[in-house]
């Protein structure tokens, strides 16, 4: 039986905490109404994609390997930053409300932009150590 490290979990809490504020903040600032672009959630779900991206290569090509980098960055802050099912419900909303063009296209460029971007960032990093 494996026991459970208990400085990677506060190391989670800690970054889901950070993550969390910071996607509630932002949701706060940039309330929209039904039927529009749920700007907040478009953000942080990409700004995750790309801060994730950036940690996981840099954390496991790039620096020693530390036992908490990753649970705090990768796991607790973009985890707690991004949220793939406020992303559902919004998009439910807007279908239920017949906003079928403004579903497709939210869900199309979340998707695709966060895969994107999570490769770019990715790219840049790895660019960035050959230098």
């Amino acid at each position: 039986m494996a026991l459970t490290d208990r400085r990677e979990l506060a190391a989670v809490f800690a970054g889901g905490a950070l993550g969390t504020l910071a996607r509630a903040a932002l949701s706060h600032l940039l309330a929209v109404p039904p039927g529009h672009w749920p700007w907040a959630t478009f953000i942080v779900n990409i700004a995750g994609a790309a801060l994730l991206g950036y940690f996981t290569t840099r954390l496991l090509e790039r620096l020693p390997v530390s036992a908490y980098r990753r649970p705090l960055l990768g796991t607790g802050l973009c985890g707690g930053l991004t949220t793939f099912s406020t992303m559902q419900v919004e998009t439910i909303g807007m279908l239920e409300h017949g906003h079928y063009l403004l579903a497709a296209g939210y869900t199309v460029a979340s998707v695709g932009l966060g895969l994107l971007t999570m490769q770019l960032s990715t790219a840049l990093v790895r660019r960035a150590a050959l230098r």
